[in-house]
């Protein structure tokens, strides 16, 4: 499927990874709760006004990154696919 099929999936909670990453196993899901602990040692709850309280997390062979952002050829790819 392509990137704009691969989000909609993503939106209602559904892992995707594409079939030409590096990585065995990666894949990216939608978190929620996202919060943060500042310099103070205060946790701090990460809601934006506009996309509340979530982010595209990308789960790869080096650890998790919260905040994943989709490179250009992530996006004109049509090599996405759910994982079960």
């Amino acid at each position: 499927m392509d990137f704009s099929e691969a989000l909609m999936y993503l939106k209602i909670g559904k892992r995707i990874t594409r079939l030409n990453w590096n990585g065995k196993g990666q894949y990216i899901e939608l978190a929620s709760n996202i919060s943060y602990k500042n310099s103070n040692n205060e946790i701090i709850n990460a809601d934006h006004e506009t996309m509340g309280n979530q982010a595209i997390v990308f789960n790869g062979s080096s650890g998790i990154q919260v905040g994943w952002l989709a490179s250009q050829a992530d996006i004109l790819s049509d090599d996405w696919v759910l994982i079960n």
